[in-house]
């Protein structure tokens, strides 16, 4: 019994030892493991972070890519676009070459009207300190107490700029409606004015008759219409009817009336014309056709030219029973009209002949063949 105790003590102790050697091992196992599953670890997440950073440098690199497409591409189409407006542009300059040159003649045209102009005033200046009239077509110059045709193209002018200012007046107030009385103030003056148009013509029909009568102080489109140095008064009167409707019965039998007087009274200036012109041509066409040299033949020629002479100084008459009647048709139209009628007549009697000169202009600056 005794010898066995100390086997199985020595057994036990054996056992005990090859437990701690065994639990060492185990630690030292779980230690070794846990070590490696540390350098494990590592080295998954220095991948990861590889891999992260490769990921990073392609989405840069493909932000990089795509910024540059998208600058070629707006150079491509910022250069498209500058092909698109250049050729826009040269058929727009193609297409438009006429209508450019066009306009150019016509503010050339009205450059040269104004330079014109100014050397008309300054001719005339100098005509007034010397004493004498240039004529208008230049061939000749002689003493006058008078203006002359020249100095009524002038006073044409700045006659017709101050009618422009006065309508421009009036129709700012007819578009602002304002009162009967302050329209016929404005009224008024432009019948005034007209008024300074008829005493003005007069003088110049005393200084050169023929200069009225051809027109020349008028635009081309305006000398088509013109009879006896001016406007007929029944066409206008024509013009005025439908601009001004509605009429009352009353109104529209006085213009009526009006439109007849005046066609009669034109009618027979007219037939006083045709039968001046007529006698004119029959008295330079009478008398002998001997040798010119001969005293008679000269006494002949001097009695004609001086019967001749008698009947142009008629022609003066004529010019100014024209005026009169177109003075008196403003004057009877406008008791006809009430105010406001009567501005809108006015207002389309201006800017018909407005039209009519910048029909002139448009026809002098047209292109030539």
């Amino acid at each position: 019994m005794a010898d066995a105790s100390p086997r199985t003590d020595i057994s036990t102790d054996v056992d005990t030892d090859d437990k701690n050697q065994m639990f060492d091992r185990g630690q030292y196992g779980v230690l070794v493991a846990s070590d490696s599953s540390d350098r494990s670890k590592d080295k998954s997440d220095q991948k990861s972070l590889r891999r992260l950073a490769q990921n990073r440098e392609a989405a840069r690199k493909s932000r990089l890519r795509k910024k540059v497409l998208i600058s070629v591409w707006k150079l491509h189409v910022a250069g498209a676009r500058v092909r698109v407006e250049e050729n826009d542009s040269e058929q727009a300059s193609l297409l438009g070459n006429e209508r450019s040159s066009r306009m150019l003649a016509y503010v050339q045209q009205l450059e040269s009207s104004r330079l014109k102009l100014t050397q008309l005033e300054q001719e005339l200046q100098r005509a007034r300190q010397q004493g004498i009239f240039i004529s208008s077509s230049g061939d000749q110059a002689h003493s006058m107490s008078g203006n002359g045709a020249m100095a009524f193209d002038v006073e044409y002018a700045r006659w017709l700029e101050e009618q422009n200012r006065q309508i421009n007046e009036l129709r700012s107030a007819v578009n602002s409606h304002a009162s009967d009385t302050e329209l016929r103030i404005i009224i008024d003056g432009i019948l005034a004015h007209y008024d300074d148009i008829f005493r003005l013509k007069g003088i110049a029909a005393k200084a050169d008759v023929f200069h009225l009568l051809s027109g020349m102080w008028k635009t081309p489109a305006e000398r088509c219409f013109l009879w006896l140095g001016g406007f007929r008064s029944s066409e206008l009167l024509k013009l005025l009817v439908n601009q001004l409707e509605p009429l009352t019965e009353q109104q529209l039998l006085g213009i009526t009336n009006l439109q007849q007087s005046s066609q009669q009274a034109e009618d027979a200036l007219s037939q006083g014309m045709e039968a001046l012109q007529q006698s004119l041509a029959e008295t330079l066409s009478s008398g002998s056709l001997g040798s010119s040299g001969s005293s008679g033949n000269v006494a002949n020629y001097m009695g004609q030219m001086a019967m001749a002479m008698g009947k142009l100084g008629t022609l003066e008459g004529f010019i100014r029973q024209a005026d009169n009647l177109r003075q008196q048709t403003l004057q009877q139209m406008h008791r006809i009209l009430t105010t406001r009628q009567s501005a809108r007549a006015l207002l389309a009697i201006h800017d018909y002949f407005s039209r009519l000169r910048a029909l002139s202009s448009l026809w002098l600056a047209r292109p030539r063949e």
